[in-house]
């Protein structure tokens, strides 16, 4: 069977789609843990960037600074994260131990979704699209 190679618009849809079903299925997985997607990705940035700046976890989970500020300060009255200050003016956050606790579910939940999502791929397959996912995010697009 010849196959036909597929157009750079095939496989950017194709990446666009996992990303879509992986969203669905996460916002599934955390919804009965009361965190949003955004919520839980913050508490995982925290635990691995502890005193991290409101404008770095703005980044960190594609967030403008205004719309992670109002997350950040749902988050704090939630007691899932809390604010400490910082060098000079600056504010940083930190995961409390509730946070800790609802982030280590959720992650135990999210790898779930991913394994069913690349059953379908043995290690040394998932292995090569990580590196080729590493590849394209290495070359600029602007």
């Amino acid at each position: 069977m010849l196959h036909m190679a597929r157009s750079l618009s095939e496989v950017g849809l194709l990446v666009k789609r996992v990303q879509h079903r992986h969203h669905r299925a996460f916002t599934a997985a955390l919804a009965d843990l009361g965190v949003s997607l955004v919520q839980w990705d913050t508490l995982r940035h925290l635990h691995r960037h502890p005193d991290a700046s409101l404008h770095d976890l703005a980044q960190l989970t594609f967030q403008t600074d205004q719309a992670f500020g109002t997350l950040a300060t749902r988050m704090v009255a939630r007691g899932l994260i809390e604010r400490v200050p910082g060098p000079g003016r600056a504010v940083r956050h930190r995961i409390t131990e509730k946070g800790q606790t609802v982030r280590a579910e959720g992650q135990k939940r999210a790898n779930a979704v991913l394994k069913r999502s690349f059953a379908g791929l043995n290690p040394e397959q998932v292995d090569q699209l990580g590196e080729l996912l590493e590849l394209v995010l290495s070359q600029p697009v602007d």
